[in-house]
């Protein structure tokens, strides 16, 4: 694999996961399907490219030179920006303007570029100055906990925050709970009646869309990740 990436959790009520690293060489894989959205900072030949990247609705090819140097800011679902709808990138990549020096624009203001020691302070800026947001009902719907709101607002709030419907990020949620019985070695038939996929045929189609892969290859030989994680990252 020639990406090769350290990540580590964050305590932000608004950060899913920060991930850094860099490109050993030019490369090409099948890209999973995500239902987060990502800041990501591309630094190559001495430009940093600041990215709204995804979600992406279903899996397909991606590619990457060599030489670059990423961080990449994973938000937790519910958290959106307010004057970017994430439904203007999805599927996408949406790059920001550069400012001066170390610098890029979002929200008619420039901001520094963040590094993976300080991307907490960065996002807490962000919140500050109400470039995010969070809605907490869209996490509270996905864990199916009580609330007050009527399905129209759920829907209107979900498709807000996160540029998918409910349905569609449930459906990626259980593609990946198959992937993980898969692995587990679970046999197909009894994942499709676990989970409750209406036959193994919808199972195929829906591991063919969110992970780019069959059962049936999965189980053969589990699909290689897009990246290679540093040992030193878990420490």
């Amino acid at each position: 694999m020639t990406l090769v990436v350290e990540q580590r959790p964050s305590d932000s009520p608004y950060i899913d996961q920060v991930m850094w690293g860099w490109s050993a060489s030019a490369g090409s894989a099948c890209r999973p399907a995500e239902t987060h959205w990502h800041m990501v900072f591309l630094k190559h030949s001495g430009q940093v490219h600041p990215l709204l990247v995804g979600p992406w609705s279903s899996a397909g090819p991606v590619q990457w030179g060599a030489g670059g140097e990423l961080l990449w800011i994973r938000f937790k679902l519910g958290t959106f920006m307010p004057n970017i709808a994430t439904r203007t990138f999805l599927n996408t990549e949406l790059e920001l303007p550069g400012g001066a020096g170390q610098s890029f624009w979002l929200n008619s203001a420039t901001w520094q570029f963040p590094n993976p020691d300080n991307v907490e302070t960065f996002v807490k800026r962000l919140v500050r100055d109400e470039v995010l947001l969070h809605d907490p009902l869209v996490p509270a719907v996905l864990r199916d906990e009580p609330h007050d709101a009527a399905s129209r607002t759920v829907r209107y709030r979900f498709q807000r925050a996160t540029g998918l419907t409910q349905t569609h990020v449930r459906q990626h949620q259980r593609a990946h709970e198959a992937v993980a019985l898969l692995q587990q070695g679970v046999p197909i038939l009894d994942v499709v009646f676990q989970l409750g996929y209406f036959d193994q045929p919808h199972l195929t189609r829906s591991l063919k869309r969110f992970i780019g892969t069959t059962p049936a290859q999965y189980q053969q030989q589990p699909a290689e990740p897009l990246v290679r994680y540093n040992a030193a990252a878990a420490s």
